[in-house]
Formats: structure tokens, C-alpha cells, sequence
């Protein structure tokens, strides 16, 4: 592969099929309802931001101890979750070990462990454990996705790789939105991804843009945003985000996408 994405392109290429980010069909999303597919694919091959390509292949090649008969993935990690998702949980980047191994976002890593066993107790997850790609995880109404899609050195992106992925991201809330209705965004750094690609996307944003807080709730025309602490180890770990929570974030979203959570049994 070259030094562009699977097209030949990074985000801001054409599409597999000659078209530019907004799609084939007249609405956007590809005349035979790929778009979401077609996005992932692409995601998979893009090699636009050097430092991200060198780092998550040097993880790749030399593993961890514990995952050394493993083969990592080793490139870009798309969303997870139906096309039809109603609600969309916005995280930070793939971790090392974690999605840039195994290919899935927030799976077999300690984040990935602690959100998906939220939205299991919630009912909307078939499962609360996350370890592979083909474990068989549904998630039901629910999408996955971050604002990076590679594994940065030290879990931080630059700003700069930020920008450069956020195509990925307003092609990606594009595709959902006949279905869209409330985003949960995880972390600060979600956060301030996630508004301008709302605005891209051609949702109104308030100015100035809203906050970060945990529990931060914006309405932004029919579509219901959230802020909730990232589920690192450095919050879960510290208490700063315990699972209850979690859990009251994404019920409360849930509910405004028109989902039913199911109540916390314990």
C-alpha cells in the first residue's frame, strides 16, 4: 500500500467507487445503501498522518508480551455498531493494545471493558465483555466511533491529527443521521473534536461553543448531546467515573435517542 489512503487518497479523497466524501446518491449516502460500510473500509487504508502510521506499526511488529502470538491489526480502526444506531458514543483514539490489536473500537483493553459492561447492564450490548472481533458483540441502537482513528504515542493526538481525521468523523455522523438522536461524548478531547464535526455536518452549534463537564447536556436541533468522563484507567481507576456513573449518562442518552434501557438490576 502507499502512503495514501485505500483509494490512494487520506480523508479528504474520493470514494471507492469515484465519488467524493458526500457519497453517490443524490442524499449522500450511496444510491445502494453502503455508506457506512464504504466508510470503514476506506477508514482502514488511510495512512494520512505519518507519526500515527510509524507508531501503530512499530506496536504492531513488536507486540505486547502478553499478546505475542497474537497478530495485531496494525492500522486504522473504524466505528462499531449498526448504521441505523439512534445513539453514537464519541471516544478519544484506539489503544495500542487494545483496538490497534484487535481492530474494534474500545475491544480487549481495560476502557473497552468498563463501557461495554455499561451498556450490557443497560441492555445494549448482547454482552458485557469485549476481548476480539469476533467474540460476537451486537451492540443494539448503539454506534461506537472516536475523532482519531489511530493509536497516538502516549493515548494523546496532536491537534493537528485531530483536524486531518475529522473528515472521517462528519462523513461518519453524514451517514447516521436520518437515525441520529443524541451523541455521548467521552473526555475533553472528544468533546472539542466532536462539536466542529457536528457543525460540518450541519448541525447548529452554539457560540461559544459549550463546555466539557461531566453530565453536560446540549440540544443541538433534534439531536441531544452528552459529556461524560473518558472511560480511562486513570478516571475508573481513581473513582473520578465509577460505573453508576456511566451508566446515568448513557440511560439518559438512551432515552433521548428513543432507546429503553433496561433498569440496573445489580
Amino acid at each position: 500500500m502507499d502512503s495514501r489512503g485505500l483509494d490512494g487518497s487520506g480523508p479528504e479523497g474520493k470514494g471507492l467507487a469515484g465519488g467524493g466524501l458526500k457519497g453517490d446518491g443524490p442524499d449522500g449516502r450511496g444510491s445502494d445503501g453502503r455508506g457506512l460500510a464504504e466508510l470503514d473500509a476506506r477508514i482502514t487504508g488511510c495512512r494520512a498522518c505519518p507519526r500515527l502510521v510509524a507508531w501503530r506499526e512499530e506496536v504492531a511488529r513488536t507486540k505486547r508480551a502478553a499478546f505475542a502470538d497474537q497478530t495485531y491489526w496494525g492500522r486504522p480502526v473504524p466505528g462499531f455498531g449498526p448504521a441505523d444506531a439512534s445513539l453514537l458514543i464519541v471516544g478519544l483514539a484506539p489503544a495500542a493494545h487494545g483496538g490497534n490489536r484487535t481492530g474494534r473500537m474500545f475491544t480487549g483493553d481495560r476502557s473497552g471493558a468498563v463501557l461495554y459492561a455499561a451498556l450490557h447492564d443497560l441492555g445494549l450490548a448482547s454482552r458485557g465483555t469485549s476481548v476480539s472481533a469476533d467474540d460476537g458483540l451486537e451492540l443494539y441502537g448503539v454506534r461506537v466511533t472516536s475523532p482519531v482513528h489511530c493509536a497516538p504515542p502516549a493515548n494523546k493526538p496532536t491537534p493537528g491529527e485531530r483536524d486531518t481525521c475529522r473528515p472521517w468523523l462528519v462523513r461518519e455522523l453524514e451517514l447516521l443521521r436520518p437515525t441520529l438522536r443524541a451523541v455521548v461524548v467521552l473526555g475533553a478531547f472528544g468533546w472539542q473534536a466532536a462539536l466542529p464535526a457536528l457543525a460540518e455536518a450541519g448541525w447548529t452549534v452554539p457560540r461559544p461553543r459549550p463546555a466539557f463537564a461531566h453530565g453536560a447536556h446540549v440540544s443541538l436541533d433534534g439531536l441531544e448531546l452528552f459529556g461524560c468522563f473518558h472511560v480511562s484507567q486513570r478516571n475508573t481507576f481513581t473513582g473520578r467515573l465509577t460505573p453508576a456513573m456511566l451508566r446515568d449518562v448513557l440511560s439518559t442518552a438512551a432515552r433521548a435517542a428513543g432507546l429503553t434501557p433496561q433498569p440496573y438490576a445489580g
